[in-house]
């Protein structure tokens, strides 16, 4: 995973067909994803129940671009090393998820993958300020965290916080929630750099005919100026 600021469009999953994960995946990834964002729920950190890290390592062979795991969780520390078997390449946390972000942080990092810190629209881009140097990606949430299809509540004053905070350091800053062309230009105008997009991508589309999936693609991706 080399490190650029270059606007990426990750698909979540949430939105595809629940039926063809596999084939949803690849089907996506023809049509110009650049990750591929999975959103784990717990039914008790958030109000909704979906995959675990048997989903994940299933889907794991599809995925040739970057599987990036959101654990909407909580506790998380019992399941890192979980989702690091199951291949992901960044797994991200909720700040808001237990006491201990930091030693969350340390053993994200230490399984091997890319270190992920969430937070909730309620949440201050200062509750991340002392755990910078431990991650590699900050995930900003433009909806309340737990179902897909919601509307986006702007952060951008948020983002641009964050992004001065960052200055030169190699750290993502992800949006997730409500990302549409509409949206977009206003999250990359801020300093986000990787998009999360469910319906916004996945609408009109199929396995059988994805077309619809890349055009929806390239039009955020148009939208957020890259």
């Amino acid at each position: 995973m080399p490190f650029d600021r270059s606007i990426k469009i990750a698909p979540s999953i949430l939105a595809a067909d629940f039926a063809n994960f596999g084939a949803e995946v690849r089907a996506v990834e023809a049509e110009g994803a650049d990750w591929i964002h999975i959103d784990v729920m717990d039914g008790h950190f958030v109000p909704n129940l979906t995959f675990g890290p048997p989903m994940v390592k299933a889907l794991r062979p599809h995925v040739t671009t970057v599987m990036d795991v959101h654990l909407m969780i909580t506790p998380v520390d019992p399941y890192i090393d979980a989702y690091a078997d199951a291949g992901a390449d960044v797994l991200t946390a909720h700040v808001e998820a237990g006491p201990h972000i930091h030693r969350t942080l340390q053993a994200i990092r230490g399984a091997g993958m890319k270190a992920g810190v969430a937070l909730n629209p309620g949440t201050p881009a200062g509750a991340v300020a002392h755990v910078l140097d431990l991650c590699d990606l900050i995930c900003v949430m433009t909806v309340n965290p737990g179902f897909g299809g919601q509307s986006f509540i702007d952060m951008s004053a948020k983002i641009t916080e964050l992004r001065e905070m960052i200055g030169d350091r190699e750290v993502h800053i992800e949006i997730d929630g409500g990302v549409d062309v509409k949206t977009a230009p206003l999250v990359a105008g801020a300093g986000a750099d990787v998009l999360v997009a469910g319906s916004a991508v996945f609408r009109g589309g199929s396995v059988d005919d994805p077309s619809p999936y890349g055009e929806n693609i390239r039009a955020i991706r148009a939208a957020a100026g890259a």
